[in-house]
């Protein structure tokens, strides 16, 4: 979203962006808050602030009790594109202690807890040597423990990564693997150990399974009130009752794992799941393509 006036350098448009999100998010914001966030000097706050009134004058008024700028009542972002789930994910990096406070624009953080999941430990050398192999378009050998009862034990093994995946719970890497001449996951927890780069195995764009996508149509479980699904089509965005997800083939496992809609999500009770498959026949055609199965 852009202001009227001639183009603002990158630093100031943040710094103006950085003001619009304290007015809309916490209602108000001070030349303090500049200089803390961006280091800058008193002079140079108070000139965004100036500048910020002559974009956007309806916007921020001085509360002199409070000794700060405050929303007006006719208050119109013109800087920020007010999205719930950008501070929401920056309320939950707070949390979890991923960024500091203060990286986060956030000041007046409400009380929050989050259901959180064992974090799981990946050898940063071999992160850095994967992320090398698949900017360099390279195979590598990796040291790996699979949970195959054909290999209880870990074994080298040779894989050309392309792509990673993220189930919500757990990273892995997408690549072909040298032993089953198949593309797989290789969950990074499990990497032990990386050895040498070689030449690439099979391209990207032979992974059929990753580059092909697949739609899956939800819809409220038919065990719920008139207006409690239509409840669940507002909070998942579903139109005419039914929302359609398109997915890769090669994340269409977890995907469904997460949303709880592996098996016949209409069999379970309707408090606990919300949201079932309509188009189940062709979603259960779609995993066995994928190599997996209902």
């Amino acid at each position: 979203m852009t202001s009227e006036g001639p183009a603002l350098k990158w630093g100031v448009e943040r710094r103006l962006e950085f003001i619009e999100f304290r007015l809309f998010w916490e209602g108000g914001v001070n030349r303090s808050d500049i200089i803390d966030t961006f280091d800058v000097s008193v002079p140079q706050a108070s000139k965004d602030l100036t500048l910020y009134q002559e974009r956007a004058p309806h916007n921020a008024l001085y509360d002199k009790s409070a000794r700060r700028y405050v929303a007006g009542p006719d208050f119109e972002p013109i800087f920020l594109k007010p999205d719930p789930y950008g501070y929401l994910s920056r309320l939950r990096s707070v949390a979890e202690g991923l960024i500091e406070l203060g990286e986060s624009w956030i000041t007046q953080v409400p009380d929050t807890d989050i259901a959180l999941t064992p974090r799981r430990d990946i050898n940063p050398e071999v992160l850095r040597t994967i992320l090398g192999a698949v900017r360099d378009v390279r195979s590598v050998d990796i040291h790996y423990q699979s949970m195959s009862k054909d290999r209880p034990d870990p074994i080298w093994r040779r894989m050309t990564p392309h792509a990673f995946g993220y189930d919500g719970f757990r990273w892995h890497v997408r690549g072909y693997c040298h032993i089953t001449d198949k593309f797989k996951d290789f969950l990074l927890p499990r990497i032990l150990d990386v050895g040498e780069l070689g030449e690439a195995g099979a391209s990207p764009d032979q992974d059929s399974l990753w580059q092909e996508r697949f739609a899956i149509e939800v819809g409220p479980h038919p065990a719920l009130t008139e207006s409690q699904k239509a409840v669940v089509a507002k909070d998942y965005g579903m139109a005419n009752g039914s929302a359609v997800l398109t997915v890769r083939y090669a994340m269409l496992f977890y995907v469904l794992k997460r949303l709880g809609l592996l098996g016949d999500a209409a069999q379970l009770p309707a408090r606990s799941q919300h949201i079932v498959v309509v188009n189940r026949a062709d979603t259960v055609a779609a995993l066995e393509k994928a190599e997996f199965a209902l």
